[in-house]
Order: structure tokens, then sequence, then C-alpha cells
């Protein structure tokens, strides 16, 4: 460091600028502190410009470090917004996606994960403990959209089970939800494994699910469901219209069969859930029956009637 500073018209300042460009060299913060001591002992430098000097040249050290990092995540986060959406050149995607471990043409998998106290420095915290898992160049994790959003090679065994880990250790259990994709290969598979990603989150929201994460291959039939809206709307009006006749409409009616379905038909259970005698929810079960001609206890008219509980959800409906 030669003179360092201290033979500068302003120590204060010039430490400072020197602690900047070793963080921007790599200078190990050790190195900065040794060669700060040495050329005080060369100029004599009393104790008091000493520690001036040396906080001037760590804060400028800090920030630089700062600002690399807050540079590193805008161009994480635009690389990641590139990737998803496709808008940027393949070639030039593809020579941005080498430096992190990215082959465009291989299989990954998108996860999702929604929460109101997702912030940057969690991202960061998570992705780190993410690569230090699974490895560099295997995960990249950024915020995006408010959403934290994971990429991953295809293939990475238990990494929603890992991804909701660090999240309680962060935010504790509840308030947050993680949606993954399925493993689709190139560049177009990446966007489809987010839109699935996303929709598992959507339908979470709309039917009420609150398991922490949700697979897209678990919930295919939610996408088949509303492919064809006026067929399900149809449905759903023909085999619970007659429901809004019943005293206090179909909403209570409409509980209940969502809670028997969540419960595998157990009586007892969809009575203890909904604060009722078994009693009750039985004539619910009969009175539905009388007004729709479906019954949940009829095999052939289950799956008629489940699918347009689901159905109804899904809608909003009543």
């Amino acid at each position: 460091m030669g003179g360092g500073p201290f033979g500068a018209a302003d120590p204060v300042q010039a430490a400072g600028l020197a602690g900047a460009r070793a963080a921007d060299d790599g200078v190990p913060v050790r190195d900065l502190v040794l060669g700060l001591l040495r050329a005080a002992a060369g100029a004599a430098a009393g104790p008091a410009l000493l520690e001036r000097v040396m906080a001037a040249a760590l804060d400028g050290y800090a920030r630089a470090n700062h600002a690399e990092l807050a540079r590193h995540e805008t161009d994480r986060a635009a690389f990641v917004t590139d990737l998803l959406t496709g808008r940027a050149d393949p070639g030039g995607l593809a020579q941005r996606a080498q430096r992190y471990g990215i082959r465009l043409s291989a299989t990954h998998v998108v996860l999702v994960a929604r929460g109101a106290s997702l912030t940057p420095a969690l991202a960061h915290r998570v992705d780190a403990a993410l690569a230090a898992r699974y490895g560099d160049g295997n995960t990249l994790t950024t915020l995006r959209d408010g959403e934290l959003v994971c990429i991953s090679a295809g293939g990475l065994r238990g990494l929603a089970a890992e991804l909701a880990h660090h999240l309680v250790g962060e935010l504790g259990p509840g308030g947050w939800q993680i949606g993954a994709g399925r493993p689709h290969a190139g560049l177009p598979g990446l966007t489809r494994s987010l839109d699935e990603a996303r929709g598992c989150l959507d339908h979470a929201a709309k039917l009420g699910f609150t398991a922490p994460v949700l697979n897209a291959a678990d919930l295919l039939v939610f996408p088949v469901l509303l492919r064809d809206r006026d067929a399900i709307t149809d449905l759903v009006t023909t085999v619970l219209g007659p429901l809004r006749e019943a005293r206090g409409g179909a909403q209570p009616y409409l509980d209940t069969l969502t809670v028997l379905f969540e419960h595998q038909g157990n009586y007892t259970a969809t009575a203890r859930h909904l604060h009722l005698s078994v009693r009750a929810v039985t004539y619910r079960l009969d009175r539905i029956r009388d007004l729709t001609g479906y019954h949940p206890g009829e095999p052939t008219q289950r799956f008629t009637l489940h699918t347009a509980v689901l159905g109804a959800r899904l809608l909003g409906w009543p």
C-alpha cells in the first residue's frame, strides 16, 4: 500500500477510496487492515488518526461490497426474467446462462414461493443455502415480482422440501406456500414449469389448500377442468344449481360436500370439522339428494358431484 492514505491531503477520504478499491480488486479485509497498519507505522500516524482512517477504509470496503452485491442481484433478477419470458436473444441468453451454470437445452424444474415477508436478502440467503446443499450451478434462486423463484436442474431429490425447510427457518411455519412445476426440457420448458408452479398457488388460493408444498403433478385435474370453462360452468349450474333453492342458500351444502370429500367420505370427521352432529351432516346430504338428485354415497354419482364441487370452488360459485 506504500505510504497509503496518510500522505494525502485528506487521509480519511483517501482511506475510504482505498477501501472501496480493495473491495473491487478482491483484496481480503485482513490484507487491507495489515496494509493500513504498516502505512501508519511508516508515517508515524497517531492512534486517533489511525482509528479514523481504519474506520473510513472499512466503511468504503463495505459500501463497495454492498454495491457489488446489489449489481449482482440486479443482473441475476434480469437474467431470470429474460430466461422465463423468452424475450432475450437466445444466443446472448445462452452466454449469460453459462455464468450461472444453466444449460438451456437441459431439463429444469421451477419452484415458486409466495409469502408476505419475502425479501431480496432472504432470497440471497436461501440461494446460498441451496447452492451449498446441491452444488453450484444446480439451483438459481432470486426474488421476482415479489415471488421467490428457484430454477433447478431436473432430478434434484427433495428440493421442494429443502426450500420449505429454509423458509420455516426464516419465516416460521405458515404465511408462505411453495408451488413446484414439473420437469421440462429446453427454454420453453422453463416457462411451462413456471406457469405450472404459479398455477399450483393460484388453485390453492381458490380452493383453500393449505399444504406448504404443492406439486403440479398432483393437481393436473384443475387445468383440465378450467380448459373448457363453458363445460364446467354448465356442470356446476346443472348439478349444484338447485341448491340455491335450499333454505339458507347453496353455500352451507357446498361447504359440507367440500369437507366430506376432503375427509374421504367420513361422516364423523366431516361433522367434527364443521362443528355439527353426524345427524346434521346426514340430513344435509339427504337434502342435497332431494334437491339435485345426486348423493355422495352413490358410487356412480360421487365423481360427478365431486367434480362439480371442485368446479364451483374454481369458479367462485355461488
